[in-house]
């Protein structure tokens, strides 16, 4: 399984107890499936000593948290988006499926030349058809339904 995530991205949690954080990925590790993100997943460790000048201390440190967890920021539009994948000169890139910017540095600018190319905007504006004004109508009167009537009238028998 290939992961889409790597060094140097930045990431938002979807799920699990940092819900919500982001961070930068300092480390990817492929085989565990688990990415080590800044500011997401710290623990406290109780580190003892272990020579005599050395003092014991609590240290705070990033645990690696499940790349499933995660979802990309595209550096373009600022949103968490899935990762898809084109060719460009040979070589698979990473590519925003929401604006379709590169999520790899050095193609950015040759995927924002060829989404240029692909859908002009001269075309969207003649296609759009302007929809006809929609009337004002009066509100229905409201009726009293059966279970409404039977109700009152049971309730009226029984005093």
């Amino acid at each position: 399984m290939s992961m889409t995530i790597k060094k140097g991205d930045t990431v938002v949690v979807i799920a699990g107890k940092e819900k919500g954080k982001s961070g930068k990925v300092t480390e990817v590790s492929r085989e565990n499936n688990r990415v080590l993100v800044d500011g997401v997943n710290i623990v406290t460790k109780h580190q003892k000593a272990r020579k005599q000048d050395e003092k014991s201390q609590i240290v705070k440190k990033n645990a690696p948290v499940e790349a499933s967890n995660l979802m990309v920021v595209c550096p373009a539009c600022g949103k968490a988006t899935r990762v898809a994948h084109n060719v460009i000169d040979g070589k698979k890139v990473r590519v925003c499926k929401k604006c379709g910017a590169s999520l790899d540095k050095e193609f950015a600018k040759a995927v924002k030349k060829e989404a240029k190319k692909s859908t002009p905007k001269a075309e969207k504006v003649e296609n759009v058809e302007t929809a006809p004004a929609k009337t004002a109508k009066a509100a229905p009167k409201t009726t009293k339904t059966a279970t409404q009537k039977s109700k009152k009238s049971a309730s009226a028998k029984t005093e």
